[in-house]
């Protein structure tokens, strides 16, 4: 009977001292009530002991973040418009007492919450702005969510929006706005194309144009430049011509006149081409286009001989 005793009491004691010895793994924590009350008694990641048959371990949960899957919801837009949302939460307990005891299912609470702030989200927003301005609502539910889920004991990390779906109705509007957005932008752009297509052919024919009208007043001054040129190169051709003819004329008088005074019987070969000179004279005028008919009467040819020997005499006999 003793030994029976022995047995039943070692084996007690062995249930008691096993029950007594709690592991925790890391990343986890423990709340351990006595005797249905929690005394602030928390187990930490590694070996513990606890009272057999006084404590019991009420609430065991991991502090590593987690993930909460937000399954579709409708929400209505500022504008009327029906849209399915989908979102995920990452989350993560930082006060295991409080997420235990100050809320009843935490994640079916979290689940809840999430919804209601991304309808009320929503419901500030217009179709538009619900894909464009989807970062800032991110944040905006960040922040409510981290404010609201404080006395929890739950920190909010993270909140993304996977996926936002028009009704079948709305997306087919859209479509068919999209594709009347995209014609309008492609006709604007045919047209800018057009338009700048013709102003360039204009400001080509416009400068084409004053390149030709340039040319031809470049050519024209050069032209100009070229007859005046010729003009002043002429003149001094002339002038020059005139100068060398007066010279010469200058120096034949001279050596004529020395020839008369140094030989007085040059005197009538003299005359002889005075009056050679003076039917070249009468040849030349007859000749020229300007000149239609010239009149000479034969018999003043010796008259005129005459007057010329008459002349000539007198100025030698004044050299004389």
């Amino acid at each position: 009977m003793e030994q029976l005793f022995l047995m039943v009491f070692l084996a007690l004691g062995g249930s008691a001292l096993a029950g007594s010895v709690k592991i925790i793994n890391q990343g986890n924590a423990a709340l351990v009530e006595t005797l249905g009350k929690y005394n602030g008694k928390k187990l930490e990641p590694g070996l513990n002991f606890i009272t057999p048959f006084l404590d019991r371990i009420v609430y065991q949960q991991t502090i590593r973040e987690k993930v909460l899957d937000i399954p579709p919801q409708q929400c209505i837009t500022r504008d009327n418009v029906s849209i399915t949302v989908d979102a995920v939460v990452y989350w993560r307990i930082m006060d295991l007492e409080k997420a235990y005891y100050k809320v009843e299912n935490l994640q079916s609470a979290m689940v809840n919450l999430v919804l209601t702030q991304i309808r009320a989200e929503m419901g500030q927003l217009e179709l538009d702005q619900t894909f464009t301005a989807r970062s800032q609502i991110n944040e905006l539910l960040l922040r409510d969510l981290d404010i609201a889920t404080d006395p929890w004991g739950v920190k909010v990390t993270r909140v993304e929006l996977r996926d936002i779906i028009p009704s079948k109705t709305v997306q087919e509007s859209m479509e068919l706005q999209m594709s009347a957005d995209r014609r309008k932008r492609a006709a604007i752009l045919t047209s800018e194309g057009e338009r700048e297509s013709a102003v360039n052919s204009a400001r080509g024919k416009a400068e084409a144009l004053e390149l030709d009208a340039q040319a031809r007043k470049k050519a024209a001054v050069l032209d100009a430049e070229a007859q005046q040129q010729a003009i002043i190169l002429k003149a001094q051709a002339e002038r020059q011509q005139q100068v060398l003819k007066a010279q010469a004329t200058s120096e034949a008088l001279q050596i004529i006149a020395k020839t008369l005074k140094n030989d007085p019987t040059t005197d009538e070969a003299l005359q002889f081409l005075l009056a050679q000179n003076y039917i070249d004279m009468g040849v030349k005028i007859g000749s020229s286009n300007s000149s239609k008919v010239m009149f000479m009467d034969p018999r003043s040819i010796p008259a005129t001989f005459e007057g010329i020997r008459s002349i000539m005499g007198e100025q030698v006999e004044t050299r004389d």
